[in-house]
Order: C-alpha cells, then sequence, then structure tokens
C-alpha cells in the first residue's frame, strides 16, 4: 500500500527531474568538459602527438617526430585542416599559426632529415619549448583555458605564472561584472522595495492593476528597452535635453559609453524582477502584527525595523537572488549603452564564441562566472537566514 504513492509521487517528479537534467546539469557539465578539454593537436597531428608522449623532454625531439610533423601538416593543409590546431596554439603563444602555415606550404620541398630541414625553415623548430608546448597541448585534458580566465599560463616547463600586465584582463573583468551587478541589484532592491509596500497596501482591483503595471515592460524585449535608452541618453537625447534645460548642465555630456548608462539602463530592465517576489510576500503578511506594534506605542520607523522589514526578507532575498544572477549575466544592455571598459564577462563570451571561435576560453569564463554567482547567492542566502534567526 505504501509502495504505490510512492511511485504515483515517483512518477510526477519524473518529468521535473528530467527537464532539470537536460536543460540545466547537462548543459554545465558540457561547458565543464569544455573548458578542460584539449582535442585539436591530437585530431589533426594524432601521429606527432603520440611521438611526443615518449618524448623526454631534455633536448629535441628525434627524427621520425619531425617527419611527422612536417607530412601531418602538409596533410591537414591540403584537408583544410590546419586551421583550428594552429587558432589553439597561437592561443598559447603568438607566432605558432605563422610558424604551422609556413611549415604546411613548404611541406612538398622539405626531405629528410626533417630534423635539419624543418629548423633550416625555421628556427623555431629548433627550439625545444616549440616541441613543449605542442606535446603539452595534445591533451586529452588541459588546464590551459582554465588558467588564462583567471590571468595566468603555463611556461614551456609546465608551471604556472602571471600572464603578461598588458595581458592580464580577465581578473579585473570579473571584478567589474561582480561591482556592477552589485550595485544594479541593491539599486533594484532600495527602489523596489518601496513600490513592493505601496502594491502590498492597496486593496483589490488597485493592486491587481498595480500588479499589471509592474508586468508590462516584460511584454517588450530587454533589446527594444535597451535601445531606447541608446535614444534617450544620446547628447541631443532627452535626459541631456531635460538636464540643461533645468539648468543641471551648462551643455550637453557623452552619457552612453559610460557606466552610470550601463547601471542606469540595467536597473530599469531588472526592476520588476526584484519588485514581483518582494510584492508576492508583502501581499501575505498580516496587517494585525503592525497594528498591534502601533497600539503598544511603536513609532513608524520602528514598526519598519522591528516588522516590516524582517517578515519581507525572505521576498528581498529572492528580488535580490533573481536581480543578481541575471545581472551578472548580462549581454545586451552593457553591449548597447557601455563602453569597451564596461562591457561584462557575458560581452567576452560571445566575442569568444563568435568572432574568435574560442570555444575553450569561452566554456571556462562561462565556469567562473556559474561559480562566482553561485557563491554570492550562496552568501546572500547564509547572511539572510541569519538575520532572520535572529530576529526578534
Amino acid at each position: 500500500m505504501l509502495a504505490r504513492p510512492k511511485l504515483l509521487a515517483a512518477a510526477l517528479l519524473a518529468p521535473l527531474m528530467l527537464l532539470l537534467a537536460g536543460a540545466f546539469l547537462l548543459p554545465v557539465a558540457v561547458t565543464l568538459a569544455t573548458a578542460v578539454t584539449d582535442r585539436e593537436v591530437t585530431s589533426s597531428l594524432p601521429r606527432t602527438a603520440a611521438l611526443l608522449r615518449a618524448w623526454d623532454g631534455k633536448e629535441l625531439p628525434p627524427e621520425p617526430a619531425f617527419a611527422a610533423m612536417a607530412e601531418e601538416l602538409a596533410a591537414a593543409l591540403e584537408e583544410r585542416r590546419i586551421g583550428e590546431v594552429s587558432q589553439r596554439l597561437n592561443f598559447e603563444r603568438t607566432g605558432m599559426r605563422a610558424l604551422l602555415l609556413r611549415t604546411a606550404r613548404a611541406g612538398p620541398r622539405l626531405s629528410a632529415p626533417y630534423a635539419a630541414s624543418l629548423p633550416a625553415l625555421d628556427p623555431a623548430w629548433a627550439d625545444p619549448a616549440t616541441w613543449k608546448l605542442i606535446r603539452r597541448a595534445a591533451g586529452p585534458v588541459t588546464s590551459l583555458y582554465l588558467l588564462r580566465a583567471l590571468d595566468f599560463t603555463r611556461t614551456p616547463d609546465g608551471e604556472v605564472q602571471a600572464v603578461a600586465p598588458d595581458q592580464a584582463v580577465f581578473r579585473t573583468l570579473f571584478l567589474r561584472t561582480l561591482w556592477v551587478s552589485l550595485q544594479v541589484t541593491l539599486a533594484c532592491v532600495l527602489l523596489g522595495w518601496p513600490v513592493a509596500a505601496a502594491i502590498a497596501a492597496l486593496r483589490p482591483p488597485w493592486s491587481s492593476a498595480a500588479l499589471f503595471m509592474v508586468l508590462l515592460p516584460f511584454w517588450s524585449s530587454v533589446l527594444v528597452r535597451s535601445t531606447a535608452w541608446f535614444a534617450l541618453l544620446q547628447r541631443e537625447g532627452p535626459v541631456n535635453q531635460a538636464l540643461v534645460f533645468l539648468g543641471l548642465l551648462d551643455a550637453p555630456i557623452q552619457l552612453v559609453g559610460t557606466r552610470a548608462a550601463v547601471l542606469l539602463a540595467t536597473a530599469h530592465v531588472l526592476l520588476p524582477v526584484a519588485i514581483l517576489p518582494m510584492a508576492g510576500v508583502m501581499m501575505r503578511l498580516d496587517p494585525r502584527h503592525a497594528q498591534a506594534a502601533a497600539s503598544l506605542g511603536a513609532g513608524p520607523w520602528l514598526r519598519f525595523r522591528r516588522i516590516l522589514l524582517p517578515l519581507s526578507l525572505p521576498g528581498v532575498l529572492a528580488g535580490a537572488a533573481m536581480t543578481f544572477l541575471l545581472a551578472v549575466g548580462f549581454y545586451i544592455t552593457p553591449a548597447l549603452v557601455g563602453g569597451e571598459r564596461d562591457q561584462l564577462v557575458a560581452w567576452f563570451i560571445a566575442q569568444f564564441l563568435n568572432r574568435d571561435v574560442n570555444w575553450g576560453m569561452a566554456a571556462a569564463l562561462s565556469v567562473y562566472l556559474l561559480l562566482m554567482a553561485g557563491a554570492v547567492a550562496a552568501l546572500l542566502r547564509l547572511f539572510t537566514g541569519r538575520g532572520l534567526a535572529s530576529a526578534p
């Protein structure tokens, strides 16, 4: 008798678990695998990769490795497979693409012994560091992308070190993304709490009408709302004209392409996301708590601090978490109204996917972005939980 309800419950939960696995767990697993997979060298240069794995790395590889490199590069060029491996090696060390293409084009003219003809073609083939790089890139797994996403790299001997200062961009990028997301989240919570409280204080049908007004922006796409801010913030746009008319500015200023534009437009787009959970919690609060506190002589500030705010913290937590998780991965709005120094991690992920076709770096940035969002959400949950536990 007990088995049947359990089976029924399992059957009802099965579609939800399948959806969770397919929509979240599987993509996360694929992203993590892409961030640590190194297959380009092995797929394009299989014999060379096998010979380099047996190489001791002390001096130059043996003649069969040189011969395999020359023959497989020529074949990869003829079969149009050389772009993938050259891009992979060039990402780790600039100049490798030119070296591989030059060697592949010269393949028919090269002759044995290849240990002499390859260095004669380019001195880089006489450098053990070049061969160590290719051996390290032969995979099947790599830490390159995860390290580079934190501005680290590996030396030819395999030691981890920081990249050159002019190439260190990603740690600053993650800090910028975190800071902008926290600012947007704070602004949305501070602006949304009074709106949610006002909606909760209304009686039907006015409360329903107010919720409808909050939901109305969701009927237009994020692209449309972001484009509207791009037009509003132009030098000759309505915002500049209003500031000049009010005497706050002597002349129009550049607003598009600034951090202020990113914060303003992103907060506007995400504000309903913060309002709805807070309003949902506040509308279920029992007004008799505040009435009892008032009858005991508590003033408005004391009622807010001791009654309304603690009881509304679950809604604040939900609204803040949802706003932050969306802000940390925002792409369209910063791309439209922000400048080069205001782009967030999502913009770089899109660049690696669409322009550079570097799936490994895009996946590594996505992994760290997911970890950062999860850590902040967990901290927010922890601190809010403690606040609820200590609230009188």
